[in-house]
């Protein structure tokens, strides 16, 4: 059993393919099967199920799956930490993201980043949700994750912070844009645009409306923030988002209706283990939460 045997049995739990895995790694198919039938010999059990669409791990296998991806990621770690140390102020640090999140969160700190580690690469792996990011983390050498804080998940480490109350956003001449603020119950029935399916932040939402006895209707759904408000801005319906960083910036024919009832929505990072960062990754994250402590108002 050798480490390469166990990452690509990870990366094929996750693709649910054999050769897929093959096309990734450059390599034939019968090479990741041969990795897989090793495992299998030296556990004596079936690791994967074959299906007429792919494979999918046996009971056997997801209990493999899971020690062998986070034994993977800290090894993987501890590798990078030691090429750290050899390299002193050069390396990388790699962080997952949403597709909007450097935009919104970390424009400032990059910048600031890179002129004090200018040696230092900034390398971001975008996901489609904080999932696909808790998911990257766990399965790969990524440092960091910016992620919506939901509940606990193994092997991983969350920490807030900032804090996003939710606002309304609408066309400037809807009706509800003079209100500086609206109370739960103008907002029963209301009709939004849907934020990304089974994303933490629409879970989230979905939970503190419910706390309220809020029940929203939705005809359009959005795969980001950033579409939500342009629809808004369109005319095509109203927005119920997280006041992120630089929602408010002129230039948008918005206004921003405060939802004050609305358990505000908590954002932040994600890692292995916070002790077993790198420096460098950890005066990233530092650098990150500062600067969005400093444009939100908080802390």
């Amino acid at each position: 059993m050798t480490l390469d045997d166990l990452r690509v049995f990870v990366a094929v739990c996750r693709a649910g393919s054999l050769s897929a895995v093959a096309r990734d790694l450059s390599c034939t198919q019968s090479a990741v099967s041969q990795h897989v039938k090793r495992l299998e010999r030296e556990t004596g059990v079936a690791l994967l199920e074959r299906q007429s669409r792919g494979v999918v791990p046996t009971q056997a296998g997801r209990v493999l799956e899971a020690a062998a991806a986070e034994g993977l990621g800290g090894i993987d770690l501890a590798l990078r930490q030691l090429r750290d140390l050899v390299d002193g102020e050069t390396g990388a640090v790699r962080v997952a993201t949403g597709g909007t999140t450097v935009r919104h969160f970390m424009a400032d700190a990059v910048v600031s980043f890179r002129r004090l580690h200018p040696r230092v690469s900034l390398e971001f792996r975008t996901e489609s949700s904080s999932r696909g990011c808790f998911d990257a983390l766990v399965g790969s050498d990524l440092d960091l994750a910016w992620v919506t804080l939901g509940p606990p998940v193994r092997g991983i480490e969350q920490r807030g912070v900032v804090e996003l109350p939710w606002v309304l956003a609408v066309p400037a001449d809807d009706p509800l844009a003079s209100r500086p603020a609206l109370e739960p119950s103008a907002l029963h029935g209301l009709r939004v645009i849907r934020l990304p399916p089974h994303s933490t932040s629409a879970a989230h939402l979905d939970a503190a409306c419910a706390e309220l006895g809020i029940r929203f209707a939705a005809d359009t759904s959005v795969a980001d923030w950033d579409t939500a408000l342009l629809l808004a801005e369109l005319g095509l319906g109203r927005a119920v988002v997280p006041a992120f960083p630089g929602i408010g910036d002129s230039g948008r024919g918005l206004a921003l209706v405060e939802l004050p009832a609305l358990r505000p929505l908590s954002v932040g990072w994600a890692v292995r283990r916070w002790d077993a960062l790198s420096p460098q990754a950890r005066a990233f994250a530092e650098t990150v939460s500062q600067t969005c402590r400093v444009t939100s108002g908080s802390g």
